[in-house]
């Protein structure tokens, strides 16, 4: 019987972990989402997976966040009017699939003159290979991979014991 409830709660953390494993990414760190700040710089070295979270935080009414397609992202503006500018102060953006994105402040002049843009790459989830290589900074979503290993281990060695 123990073993029984062992073996449930196992499988249940095997699959609540993933979630907890996602990292909440501030755009800008203690700027937020400003004028005048290299966000490529920032964004270079972090790895974003599916499942993470994107905040941008700024002054409701001075700022927006636009998500927006490659061309539109080169020429700061957005060419499909179906997209619905974020404007809350604190928006936050869950990255749903892998691929490139890129987020520009639609304001006029605060994306070309003054480098409020954003663009990066989103990896598979947890415990996928990266296709970069691996910085410090990637080391905790890969601590999911080690996670699984170590619950893999323990199920084992609990089966044996109750077996």
């Amino acid at each position: 019987m123990a073993y029984s409830k062992f073996f449930i709660i196992a499988v249940v953390a095997l699959f609540a972990v993933p979630s907890s494993l996602a990292t909440e990414f501030t755009v800008g760190d203690e700027k937020g989402w400003s004028l005048d700040f290299d966000y490529q710089g920032w964004a270079t070295g972090k790895e974003f997976r599916v499942g993470d979270k994107l905040v941008f935080k700024y002054t409701a009414g001075v700022h927006d966040v636009l998500k927006v397609n490659g061309t539109e992202f080169q020429q700061c503006q957005a060419a499909s009017s179906n997209t619905l500018a974020l404007t809350t102060g604190n928006d936050v953006i869950t990255l749903s699939a892998p691929g490139r994105k890129w987020y520009i402040c639609s304001v006029p002049g605060h994306c070309a003159a003054r480098n409020m843009k954003l663009s990066i790459t989103v990896l598979d989830g947890v415990g996928s290979p990266a296709s970069a290589p691996a910085s410090q900074s990637a080391a905790i979503p890969n601590a999911g991979f080690s996670f699984y290993g170590w619950i893999a281990v323990m199920v084992c060695f609990i089966g044996l014991v109750f077996v």
